[in-house]
């Protein structure tokens, strides 16, 4: 979906809800929005946060990561003079996620964890209805049980992209995706919707309306 960042969801920029959430928490000064968008930058800065760069195209192709993403930021902000012990990663395609869910989850980051990650429970489970090919082209469970029913199965959980906590420290050394010590912070599944195909985004408008009737019904 091109330009879905800057898409309208219930009256404003997709981006705005994640800039909302991040205001609850941040002063602007310590908020980051890491594009390469031109068009971005001035959605962003009509809101009145400051984009000061914009990322170079070495990590702004599909092969780009969140890892080197977040390298470049901290590098640019270390160049300002602002230094972090953590990093909080939101993504704007998941809109939904709120400034409760993140003070919740960076509760659980501790000197013994290396990230928090918010997740959802899955309802593909490796142990039950999840199959790989093997080498005769018959389909084998992708992990063994004696388990015959779904609910006797161990709960399996899937990232749902809308709040990773980092320490810095963790990074020095390994990639974002290779840190060892994760702990999860579980979601429910209305507000782990991510935005990647148009019928994720007619899900999030039935969503995003209903959050705006909630809110009227409250005099929000």
């Amino acid at each position: 979906m091109p330009g879905k960042n800057i898409k309208p969801l219930s009256g404003k920029p997709l981006i705005y809800w994640t800039i909302d959430v991040a205001r609850v928490l941040a002063d602007d000064e310590d908020i980051c929005v890491s594009t390469d968008s031109e068009a971005i930058r001035q959605c962003v800065e009509q809101y009145g946060l400051k984009v000061p760069f914009l990322r170079p195209p070495e990590i702004s192709d599909d092969d780009a990561t969140s890892d080197s993403v977040i390298r470049h930021a901290i590098e640019r902000r270390k160049a300002e003079g602002r230094t972090y012990d953590t990093v909080v990663l939101l993504q704007p395609t998941s809109p939904f996620r709120t400034a409760a869910h993140i003070a919740a989850a960076r509760r659980l980051l501790n000197h013994d964890i290396d990230m928090v990650v918010s997740v959802k429970e899955s309802p593909a489970n490796p142990y039950f209805n999840l199959f790989e090919e093997s080498e005769t082209g018959l389909l084998v469970r992708s992990k063994e049980t004696t388990a015959t029913r779904k609910q006797d199965c161990p709960p399996v959980y899937q990232y749902n992209g809308a709040i990773y906590i980092i320490r810095l420290d963790s990074l020095r050394d390994t990639e974002l995706h290779k840190l060892p010590r994760v702990v999860k912070f579980v979601m429910g599944d209305e507000v782990s919707i991510d935005i990647d195909t148009p019928l994720d985004w007619k899900l999030a408008e039935i969503v995003a309306a209903s959050v705006a009737k909630a809110g009227r019904r409250c005099g929000i």
